[in-house]
Protein backbone atom coordinates (compact mmCIF):
# COMPACT_ATOMS: atom_id res chain seq x y z
CA UNK A 1 0.00 0.00 0.00
CA UNK A 2 1.37 3.18 -0.69
CA UNK A 3 -0.17 7.16 0.18
CA UNK A 4 0.93 10.40 -1.10
CA UNK A 5 0.07 13.24 1.27
CA UNK A 6 0.48 16.36 -1.38
CA UNK A 7 1.26 20.13 -0.44
CA UNK A 8 0.14 19.52 2.96
CA UNK A 9 0.91 22.20 5.92
CA UNK A 10 3.61 20.02 8.33
CA UNK A 11 4.25 21.05 11.49
CA UNK A 12 7.32 22.88 11.39
CA UNK A 13 4.83 25.30 8.80
CA UNK A 14 6.60 24.00 5.68
CA UNK A 15 4.80 22.98 2.92
CA UNK A 16 5.27 19.27 1.26
CA UNK A 17 4.69 15.77 0.30
CA UNK A 18 4.84 12.66 1.91
CA UNK A 19 4.88 9.19 0.81
CA UNK A 20 3.76 6.58 2.99
CA UNK A 21 4.63 3.08 1.94
CA UNK A 22 3.32 0.30 4.09
CA UNK A 23 3.17 1.75 7.78
CA UNK A 24 6.40 3.81 7.11
CA UNK A 25 6.88 7.36 5.92
CA UNK A 26 9.36 6.58 3.56
CA UNK A 27 10.08 10.35 1.65
CA UNK A 28 8.92 13.96 2.40
CA UNK A 29 9.59 16.38 -0.03
CA UNK A 30 8.46 18.56 -2.98
CA UNK A 31 7.09 17.38 -6.29
CA UNK A 32 6.81 13.77 -5.10
CA UNK A 33 4.30 11.87 -7.29
CA UNK A 34 2.94 8.38 -7.02
CA UNK A 35 1.37 5.39 -8.44
CA UNK A 36 -0.31 5.03 -5.01
CA UNK A 37 -3.26 6.93 -3.30
CA UNK A 38 -3.34 10.53 -3.99
CA UNK A 39 -4.71 12.86 -1.11
CA UNK A 40 -4.42 16.40 -1.84
CA UNK A 41 -3.89 18.16 1.17
CA UNK A 42 -3.43 21.92 -0.19
CA UNK A 43 -5.21 24.01 2.66
CA UNK A 44 -4.65 21.53 5.10
CA UNK A 45 -2.72 20.57 8.15
CA UNK A 46 -0.80 17.13 8.60
CA UNK A 47 -0.36 16.26 12.14
CA UNK A 48 1.03 12.93 14.26
CA UNK A 49 -2.36 11.34 15.12
CA UNK A 50 -3.75 12.21 18.21
CA UNK A 51 -3.67 10.11 21.13
CA UNK A 52 -6.68 9.90 24.49
CA UNK A 53 -5.39 8.58 27.45
CA UNK A 54 -8.87 8.74 29.45
CA UNK A 55 -11.91 6.96 27.02
CA UNK A 56 -14.42 4.98 28.06
CA UNK A 57 -15.92 2.54 25.41
CA UNK A 58 -18.40 0.48 28.05
CA UNK A 59 -17.41 -3.12 26.34
CA UNK A 60 -17.70 -5.55 27.80
CA UNK A 61 -21.16 -4.82 29.68
CA UNK A 62 -22.81 -1.85 28.54
CA UNK A 63 -22.89 -2.27 25.04
CA UNK A 64 -25.95 -0.25 24.57
CA UNK A 65 -23.88 2.84 25.11
CA UNK A 66 -20.62 1.80 23.29
CA UNK A 67 -18.68 -1.16 21.93
CA UNK A 68 -14.85 -1.55 21.32
CA UNK A 69 -15.79 -0.88 17.27
CA UNK A 70 -18.01 2.06 17.77
CA UNK A 71 -16.03 3.85 20.24
CA UNK A 72 -12.91 2.91 17.59
CA UNK A 73 -15.17 4.90 14.59
CA UNK A 74 -15.69 7.79 17.02
CA UNK A 75 -12.07 8.17 17.81
CA UNK A 76 -11.04 8.45 14.47
CA UNK A 77 -13.69 10.38 13.11
CA UNK A 78 -11.30 13.10 15.85
CA UNK A 79 -8.50 11.73 14.57
CA UNK A 80 -7.32 9.70 17.24
CA UNK A 81 -5.23 6.95 16.49
CA UNK A 82 -4.76 5.82 19.68
CA UNK A 83 -7.38 5.85 22.86
CA UNK A 84 -7.18 3.97 26.11
CA UNK A 85 -10.53 2.86 27.91
CA UNK A 86 -11.01 3.05 31.07
CA UNK A 87 -11.44 -0.12 33.47
CA UNK A 88 -15.14 0.64 34.70
CA UNK A 89 -16.36 -1.82 32.45
CA UNK A 90 -18.65 -5.24 33.24
CA UNK A 91 -16.43 -7.22 34.60
CA UNK A 92 -13.97 -4.76 35.63
CA UNK A 93 -10.93 -4.65 33.95
CA UNK A 94 -9.15 -6.27 36.58
CA UNK A 95 -7.05 -8.98 35.72
CA UNK A 96 -5.63 -10.32 32.54
CA UNK A 97 -8.46 -11.66 30.92
CA UNK A 98 -10.59 -9.26 30.50
CA UNK A 99 -7.83 -6.37 29.19
CA UNK A 100 -6.85 -9.12 26.75
CA UNK A 101 -10.37 -9.11 25.36
CA UNK A 102 -10.81 -5.42 25.31
CA UNK A 103 -7.30 -5.34 24.04
CA UNK A 104 -8.66 -7.92 21.04
CA UNK A 105 -11.50 -6.41 20.07
CA UNK A 106 -9.61 -3.52 19.15
CA UNK A 107 -7.13 -5.66 16.88
CA UNK A 108 -9.95 -6.61 15.58
CA UNK A 109 -12.16 -3.26 14.71
CA UNK A 110 -8.54 -2.56 12.93
CA UNK A 111 -9.47 1.47 13.02
CA UNK A 112 -6.75 2.62 16.06
CA UNK A 113 -4.52 1.14 18.57
CA UNK A 114 -6.94 0.31 21.87
CA UNK A 115 -4.39 0.31 24.81
CA UNK A 116 -6.43 -0.79 27.48
CA UNK A 117 -6.36 1.04 31.25
CA UNK A 118 -6.16 -2.07 34.13
CA UNK A 119 -7.78 -1.43 37.70
CA UNK A 120 -6.12 -0.65 40.66
CA UNK A 121 -7.97 -1.94 43.12
CA UNK A 122 -9.85 -5.57 42.42
CA UNK A 123 -13.66 -4.56 41.40
CA UNK A 124 -12.92 -0.83 41.93
CA UNK A 125 -13.65 -1.30 45.70
CA UNK A 126 -10.39 0.03 46.93
CA UNK A 127 -9.88 -2.66 49.08
CA UNK A 128 -7.23 -4.85 47.40
CA UNK A 129 -4.53 -4.55 44.76
CA UNK A 130 -5.67 -5.42 41.41
CA UNK A 131 -3.92 -8.24 39.37
CA UNK A 132 -1.42 -5.41 37.85
CA UNK A 133 1.77 -7.12 37.62
CA UNK A 134 -0.48 -9.65 35.57
CA UNK A 135 -1.69 -7.10 33.10
CA UNK A 136 1.30 -5.67 32.23
CA UNK A 137 2.75 -9.00 31.18
CA UNK A 138 -0.39 -9.67 29.27
CA UNK A 139 -0.63 -9.32 25.49
CA UNK A 140 -1.81 -5.78 26.07
CA UNK A 141 1.25 -4.87 27.85
CA UNK A 142 -1.09 -2.34 30.17
CA UNK A 143 1.12 0.46 32.07
CA UNK A 144 -1.71 2.79 33.10
CA UNK A 145 -3.97 1.86 36.09
CA UNK A 146 -6.63 3.88 37.44
CA UNK A 147 -9.70 3.42 39.35
CA UNK A 148 -11.50 6.34 37.32
CA UNK A 149 -14.85 6.73 38.49
CA UNK A 150 -13.92 6.04 42.02
CA UNK A 151 -11.20 7.91 43.80
CA UNK A 152 -8.32 5.35 45.01
CA UNK A 153 -9.21 7.05 48.55
CA UNK A 154 -7.16 4.60 50.76
CA UNK A 155 -3.96 6.03 51.45
CA UNK A 156 -2.22 2.99 51.74
CA UNK A 157 -4.02 1.14 49.15
CA UNK A 158 -2.52 3.99 47.11
CA UNK A 159 0.69 4.47 48.36
CA UNK A 160 0.96 0.60 47.89
CA UNK A 161 -0.22 0.94 43.90
CA UNK A 162 2.29 3.64 43.17
CA UNK A 163 5.09 1.79 45.06
CA UNK A 164 4.40 -1.39 43.16
CA UNK A 165 3.62 -0.20 39.37
CA UNK A 166 7.49 1.56 40.05
CA UNK A 167 8.77 -1.59 39.41
CA UNK A 168 7.46 -2.24 35.92
CA UNK A 169 7.61 1.17 34.91
CA UNK A 170 3.72 2.11 35.43
CA UNK A 171 2.07 4.93 36.32
CA UNK A 172 -1.16 5.75 38.22
CA UNK A 173 -4.02 7.75 36.63
CA UNK A 174 -6.11 8.66 39.65
CA UNK A 175 -9.43 10.14 40.12
CA UNK A 176 -9.09 13.09 42.38
CA UNK A 177 -12.58 13.22 44.62
CA UNK A 178 -12.40 12.63 48.09
CA UNK A 179 -15.63 10.23 48.41
CA UNK A 180 -16.59 11.41 51.68
CA UNK A 181 -16.90 15.21 50.49
CA UNK A 182 -18.92 14.31 47.88
CA UNK A 183 -21.68 12.27 48.95
CA UNK A 184 -24.58 12.97 46.95
CA UNK A 185 -23.06 16.05 45.40
CA UNK A 186 -24.61 16.76 42.05
CA UNK A 187 -22.68 20.17 41.13
CA UNK A 188 -19.75 22.59 41.74
CA UNK A 189 -20.41 24.43 44.66
CA UNK A 190 -20.76 27.58 44.65
CA UNK A 191 -22.90 30.51 44.11
CA UNK A 192 -25.28 28.57 41.21
CA UNK A 193 -25.48 25.35 43.13
CA UNK A 194 -27.07 27.52 46.31
CA UNK A 195 -29.03 29.00 44.00
CA UNK A 196 -30.83 26.14 42.16
CA UNK A 197 -30.73 24.00 45.21
CA UNK A 198 -28.35 21.41 44.28
CA UNK A 199 -26.03 19.62 46.62
CA UNK A 200 -22.83 21.06 46.07
CA UNK A 201 -19.10 19.54 44.92
CA UNK A 202 -16.21 21.41 46.32
CA UNK A 203 -13.23 22.17 44.95
CA UNK A 204 -11.15 20.97 47.66
CA UNK A 205 -12.77 17.23 47.40
CA UNK A 206 -10.40 17.45 44.58
CA UNK A 207 -7.54 19.46 45.46
CA UNK A 208 -7.05 17.50 48.79
CA UNK A 209 -6.41 14.12 46.92
CA UNK A 210 -4.68 15.79 44.50
CA UNK A 211 -1.98 17.10 47.26
CA UNK A 212 -1.91 13.79 49.11
CA UNK A 213 -0.93 12.03 46.08
CA UNK A 214 1.71 13.86 44.80
CA UNK A 215 3.21 13.87 48.19
CA UNK A 216 2.85 10.07 48.40
CA UNK A 217 4.11 9.36 44.76
CA UNK A 218 7.22 11.68 45.32
CA UNK A 219 8.13 9.57 48.64
CA UNK A 220 8.38 6.56 46.16
CA UNK A 221 10.00 7.95 43.53
CA UNK A 222 6.78 6.66 41.56
CA UNK A 223 4.68 8.48 38.53
CA UNK A 224 1.69 9.87 38.86
CA UNK A 225 -1.10 11.55 36.57
CA UNK A 226 -4.17 13.63 37.46
CA UNK A 227 -7.34 12.76 35.45
CA UNK A 228 -9.59 15.79 34.66
CA UNK A 229 -8.56 18.67 36.15
CA UNK A 230 -11.75 20.87 37.11
CA UNK A 231 -10.18 23.63 39.93
CA UNK A 232 -8.06 26.78 39.81
CA UNK A 233 -6.45 25.44 43.06
CA UNK A 234 -5.95 21.82 41.56
CA UNK A 235 -3.58 23.96 38.55
CA UNK A 236 -1.60 25.64 41.67
CA UNK A 237 -0.97 22.15 43.37
CA UNK A 238 0.25 20.85 40.74
CA UNK A 239 2.32 23.88 39.63
CA UNK A 240 3.99 23.95 42.59
CA UNK A 241 4.68 20.33 42.55
CA UNK A 242 6.75 20.23 39.08
CA UNK A 243 8.49 23.31 40.36
CA UNK A 244 10.01 21.12 43.21
CA UNK A 245 10.71 18.45 40.58
CA UNK A 246 8.14 15.94 41.43
CA UNK A 247 6.95 13.32 38.82
CA UNK A 248 4.03 14.05 38.32
CA UNK A 249 1.37 14.94 35.07
CA UNK A 250 -2.13 16.02 34.28
CA UNK A 251 -4.68 16.46 31.85
CA UNK A 252 -7.75 18.49 31.19
CA UNK A 253 -10.66 17.65 29.21
CA UNK A 254 -12.47 19.65 26.45
CA UNK A 255 -15.51 20.40 28.30
CA UNK A 256 -13.49 21.86 31.36
CA UNK A 257 -12.02 24.37 29.05
CA UNK A 258 -15.11 25.68 27.42
CA UNK A 259 -18.52 24.97 29.63
CA UNK A 260 -19.04 26.71 33.71
CA UNK A 261 -21.49 25.50 35.92
CA UNK A 262 -23.65 28.49 34.69
CA UNK A 263 -24.88 25.77 32.38
CA UNK A 264 -26.98 23.85 35.17
CA UNK A 265 -29.47 26.42 35.48
CA UNK A 266 -30.90 24.29 32.07
CA UNK A 267 -31.65 21.65 34.63
CA UNK A 268 -30.44 19.61 31.47
CA UNK A 269 -28.32 16.62 32.66
CA UNK A 270 -26.61 16.77 29.42
CA UNK A 271 -24.32 18.85 31.36
CA UNK A 272 -23.95 16.50 34.40
CA UNK A 273 -19.98 15.65 34.70
CA UNK A 274 -17.44 13.99 37.17
CA UNK A 275 -16.00 16.38 37.85
CA UNK A 276 -18.46 19.36 37.51
CA UNK A 277 -18.03 21.65 35.30
CA UNK A 278 -16.87 24.90 37.65
CA UNK A 279 -16.49 28.39 37.43
CA UNK A 280 -15.67 30.98 34.87
CA UNK A 281 -12.23 31.73 36.69
CA UNK A 282 -11.46 28.14 36.91
CA UNK A 283 -11.82 27.63 33.06
CA UNK A 284 -9.62 30.57 32.91
CA UNK A 285 -6.82 28.80 34.87
CA UNK A 286 -7.19 25.85 33.02
CA UNK A 287 -6.64 27.33 29.85
CA UNK A 288 -3.37 29.40 31.08
CA UNK A 289 -2.38 25.77 32.53
CA UNK A 290 -2.76 24.33 29.15
CA UNK A 291 -0.80 26.84 27.73
CA UNK A 292 2.28 27.46 29.86
CA UNK A 293 3.03 23.48 30.24
CA UNK A 294 1.18 22.69 33.94
CA UNK A 295 -1.20 20.91 32.38
CA UNK A 296 0.63 18.22 29.76
CA UNK A 297 -2.64 16.88 28.25
CA UNK A 298 -6.25 17.30 26.78
CA UNK A 299 -7.80 13.84 27.38
CA UNK A 300 -11.61 13.62 26.48
CA UNK A 301 -12.98 11.66 29.12
CA UNK A 302 -15.43 10.30 26.64
CA UNK A 303 -18.16 8.96 28.62
CA UNK A 304 -21.04 7.58 26.08
CA UNK A 305 -24.70 6.74 27.68
CA UNK A 306 -28.31 5.23 26.24
CA UNK A 307 -30.39 8.03 25.91
CA UNK A 308 -32.54 6.90 29.18
CA UNK A 309 -29.79 7.80 31.56
CA UNK A 310 -30.00 11.05 30.31
CA UNK A 311 -33.63 11.68 29.46
CA UNK A 312 -34.29 12.08 33.21
CA UNK A 313 -34.39 14.57 36.13
CA UNK A 314 -31.01 15.91 37.19
CA UNK A 315 -30.00 13.92 40.14
CA UNK A 316 -31.16 10.70 38.53
CA UNK A 317 -28.93 11.43 35.21
CA UNK A 318 -25.65 9.25 35.05
CA UNK A 319 -22.55 11.99 34.84
CA UNK A 320 -20.76 11.94 31.56
CA UNK A 321 -20.28 13.18 28.38
CA UNK A 322 -19.20 12.19 24.98
CA UNK A 323 -15.88 14.14 23.43
CA UNK A 324 -14.32 11.96 20.99
CA UNK A 325 -15.66 13.48 17.91
CA UNK A 326 -15.44 17.09 19.39
CA UNK A 327 -12.33 17.30 21.15
CA UNK A 328 -10.02 19.40 18.37
CA UNK A 329 -12.47 21.73 17.60
CA UNK A 330 -13.15 22.95 20.91
CA UNK A 331 -9.63 22.89 21.51
CA UNK A 332 -9.03 24.89 18.73
CA UNK A 333 -11.79 27.36 19.22
CA UNK A 334 -10.59 27.55 22.84
CA UNK A 335 -7.26 27.69 22.85
CA UNK A 336 -6.02 28.12 18.99
CA UNK A 337 -8.15 31.22 17.99
CA UNK A 338 -7.87 32.61 21.41
CA UNK A 339 -4.14 33.21 20.47
CA UNK A 340 -3.25 31.15 24.30
CA UNK A 341 -1.76 28.03 22.23
CA UNK A 342 0.62 27.55 18.97
CA UNK A 343 -0.01 24.46 17.12
CA UNK A 344 3.43 23.33 17.94
CA UNK A 345 1.91 23.12 21.47
CA UNK A 346 -1.00 21.47 20.37
CA UNK A 347 1.05 18.95 19.04
CA UNK A 348 2.54 18.18 22.22
CA UNK A 349 -0.78 18.15 24.11
CA UNK A 350 -2.80 15.48 22.18
CA UNK A 351 -0.05 13.41 20.56
CA UNK A 352 3.42 13.58 21.93
CA UNK A 353 2.53 14.37 25.74
CA UNK A 354 0.02 11.46 25.97
CA UNK A 355 2.06 8.81 24.24
CA UNK A 356 4.87 9.77 26.00
CA UNK A 357 2.82 8.88 29.35
CA UNK A 358 1.01 5.94 28.42
CA UNK A 359 4.43 4.33 26.71
CA UNK A 360 2.83 4.12 23.34
CA UNK A 361 5.78 4.05 21.42
CA UNK A 362 4.10 4.07 17.55
CA UNK A 363 2.56 7.24 18.24
CA UNK A 364 3.47 10.69 18.95
CA UNK A 365 5.88 10.77 16.32
CA UNK A 366 7.54 13.60 14.73
CA UNK A 367 6.81 13.45 10.96
CA UNK A 368 9.82 12.31 9.34
CA UNK A 369 11.55 9.75 7.05
CA UNK A 370 11.14 5.81 9.54
CA UNK A 371 8.46 7.17 11.42
CA UNK A 372 5.27 4.96 11.48
CA UNK A 373 2.44 6.58 9.70
CA UNK A 374 -0.02 7.82 12.48
CA UNK A 375 -1.36 10.97 11.11
CA UNK A 376 -4.11 12.89 11.37
CA UNK A 377 -5.19 15.59 8.35
CA UNK A 378 -6.70 19.20 9.89
CA UNK A 379 -8.94 22.05 7.87
CA UNK A 380 -7.95 24.31 10.40
CA UNK A 381 -10.19 27.21 9.08
CA UNK A 382 -13.14 24.84 8.47
CA UNK A 383 -16.01 26.17 10.64
CA UNK A 384 -18.72 23.37 11.69
CA UNK A 385 -21.86 23.25 13.43
CA UNK A 386 -21.87 19.75 16.15
CA UNK A 387 -24.48 17.97 15.42
CA UNK A 388 -25.64 14.92 17.65
CA UNK A 389 -27.41 13.07 15.24
CA UNK A 390 -24.41 12.51 13.39
CA UNK A 391 -21.95 11.67 15.69
CA UNK A 392 -20.17 7.80 14.88
CA UNK A 393 -20.26 7.35 19.06
CA UNK A 394 -23.13 4.53 20.62
CA UNK A 395 -24.19 7.54 22.65
CA UNK A 396 -25.79 11.20 21.94
CA UNK A 397 -24.79 12.48 24.79
CA UNK A 398 -23.01 15.71 23.58
CA UNK A 399 -23.25 18.59 25.48
CA UNK A 400 -22.06 20.93 21.97
CA UNK A 401 -25.03 20.34 19.91
CA UNK A 402 -25.65 23.32 17.93
CA UNK A 403 -21.91 24.59 19.37
CA UNK A 404 -20.30 26.39 16.35
CA UNK A 405 -16.32 24.76 16.11
CA UNK A 406 -13.51 25.93 14.28
CA UNK A 407 -10.80 22.92 12.97
CA UNK A 408 -12.13 19.69 11.68
CA UNK A 409 -10.60 16.24 10.72
CA UNK A 410 -10.45 15.05 7.58
CA UNK A 411 -8.50 12.52 6.47
CA UNK A 412 -7.17 9.57 9.00
CA UNK A 413 -3.93 7.34 8.72
CA UNK A 414 -3.24 4.52 11.10
CA UNK A 415 -0.58 2.56 10.95
CA UNK A 416 -0.04 3.57 6.80
CA UNK A 417 -3.96 3.06 6.25
CA UNK A 418 -6.10 5.18 5.24
CA UNK A 419 -8.80 4.98 7.41
CA UNK A 420 -10.98 7.80 7.06
CA UNK A 421 -11.48 10.15 3.86
CA UNK A 422 -12.93 13.20 3.37
CA UNK A 423 -14.75 12.34 6.42
CA UNK A 424 -16.08 8.90 5.68
CA UNK A 425 -14.63 5.20 7.49
CA UNK A 426 -13.43 2.76 5.75
CA UNK A 427 -12.17 -0.21 6.60
CA UNK A 428 -14.12 -1.69 9.90
CA UNK A 429 -13.66 -5.20 9.81
CA UNK A 430 -16.92 -6.24 11.57
CA UNK A 431 -19.85 -5.14 12.83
Amino acid sequence: MEILLKSGLLPDGSVADIRIVGEIITEIGQELSSSGELINCAGLRILPGFVDLHTHLREPGRENAETVLTGSRAAIRGGFTAISPMANTSPVADSAGVVEQVWRLGREAGLCDVFPIGAVSEGLEGKKLSEMKAMADSAAKVRIFSDDGKCVSDSLLMRRALEYVKGFGGVIAQHAQDPRLTEGAQMNEGVVSAQLGLAGWPAIAEEAIIARDILLAHSLGSRLHICHLSTKGSVEIIRWAKAQGMQVTAEVTPHHLLLTDETARTYDPIYKVNPPLRTDEDVKALRAALADGTIDIVATDHAPHPAEDKDCEWAAAAFGMVGLETALGIVITTMIETGLMSWTRLIEVMSKNPAKIGGYTAHGLDLKKGSIANIAIVDPEKRWIVDRELLLSKSRNTPFHGFELTGDVIHTIFNGRLVMKNQILIGAVHE
